[in-house]
């Protein structure tokens, strides 16, 4: 058969190949939609703003403050549009290992506080002990996800549920949230009340973490009350069959591997590609969401997105622009560790060695050796 044979297929035959190929790619052009329609709000937002300070030519600190929000959520929803891309992928490695539930949503909910109270967002939870086998990076950003987009539709509180299902007997984690006012609901019908949609690029984030993760997901809309429910088919009760072949992760020491900081976020500061490389060799099966900036300046412009639990600073970089932002970091009262790479050498010292290191410091030599022991001692000191 040539190209001339091709050419002359049934249109019905073609036709079902494109309608096939459309269902199955249905979910990532929603996406694409979704990131380009949402992204396009704060940005036109943003310019306007600077089109007004460019003709007034003054901005008081009310549009100063509104012009960073408009671009920290553009900026979020790049890095939503990134971790999207990264599931299409397909190429996620994944480190099942035994985790309770609720310890990783407390977590989340104590790292999203602050914007949750800017929201007038209250959270109720209703808690069960339940412990399930999954990744630890993909669960922490199944939550974060789950909460950033139910704190964005929640007109009031967001309610937390893990329980077990009757039969099968499995964990679920659930969430609840009223999304329409009841006095509206009982408006006139013919002129329904109006709400954000729901189908946003955050539900996408939502909806793809679950399904790579191998998750029953179930969604409610009804009456203006939303409740999303997830199924865990791993939950431990008794001894799991086969549960001690698990692979906790290889190139971690076996003292450190049952990852108590997963989930965490670690940015890397690196001009230089090896050094990064290296840095994320050596920690990538600590279950850390590990960012990457290339000079001092982006590092500084990430963190007005929120401040990560550890910096880890190549030496070449170490100067007085670092050391300012620095200064800026530490003056938030965050809890935030630091860690430099020393150009050269198998050193590993601790923050506060001998009175005179400020950083704890680690050579490039021995960052596959060391690099994860120091990060998990720094961040034990500040917890």
């Amino acid at each position: 058969m040539d190209m001339t044979d091709l050419n002359r297929a049934p249109a019905s035959a073609k036709a079902a190949s494109e309608q096939k190929m459309t269902s199955a790619d249905r979910p990532w052009q929603d996406a694409v939609s979704a990131l380009s329609s949402e992204v396009a709000v704060p940005l036109t937002a943003a310019l306007e703003r600077v089109e007004t300070m460019m003709s007034t030519g003054r901005i008081d600190r009310t549009g100063l403050h509104a012009l960073h929000e408009d671009l920290l959520q553009a900026k979020q929803l790049s890095v939503s549009g990134q971790q999207l891309t990264r599931l299409a992928s397909g190429q996620i490695r994944q480190t099942p290992e035994r985790l309770q539930l609720g310890d990783t949503l407390r977590q989340v909910l104590e790292q999203r506080a602050g914007d949750i109270r800017r929201r007038g967002v209250a959270i109720q939870l209703e808690l069960r002990s339940k412990e399930v086998v999954v990744d630890a990076s993909l669960l922490f950003n199944l939550v974060d996800a789950l909460v950033r987009w139910g704190a964005e539709h929640a007109l009031a509180s967001l309610h937390f549920c893990i329980d077990t299902k009757p039969w099968p007997s499995i964990a679920r984690l659930s969430c609840r949230f009223t999304h329409t006012r009841h006095d509206a609901l009982l408006n006139d019908v013919m002129t329904p009340p109006t709400a954000a949609p729901l189908n946003t690029l955050g539900w996408r984030l939502v909806e793809q973490t679950a399904k790579a993760m191998g998750l029953d997901v179930e969604r409610q809309d009804e009456q203006g009350t939303v409740q999303v429910r997830f199924e865990f088919p791993r939950t431990v009760h008794e001894p799991l069959e086969g549960l001690s072949t698990i692979d906790l992760g290889e190139g971690f020491s076996p003292g450190v591997n049952a990852k108590p900081f997963a989930g965490n976020q670690v940015l890397v500061v690196a001009s230089r590609r090896e050094v990064r490389v290296q840095i994320r060799d050596a920690i990538r099966n600590m279950g850390l969401v590990v960012d990457f900036a290339a000079s001092v300046e982006e590092a500084r412009e990430f963190c007005m997105g929120g401040l990560p639990q550890a910096v880890v600073i190549e030496s070449v970089l170490r100067g007085d622009r670092f050391n300012h932002f620095r200064r800026e970091v530490e003056a938030s009262d965050a809890k935030v560790v630091f860690l430099e790479i020393l150009e050269e050498g198998s050193a590993f010292e601790i923050s506060g060695a001998n009175g005179l290191n400020s950083m704890a410091r680690v050579g490039r030599d021995a960052i596959a050796q060391s690099l994860p022991s120091a990060l998990v001692f720094e961040l034990s000191k500040s917890a």
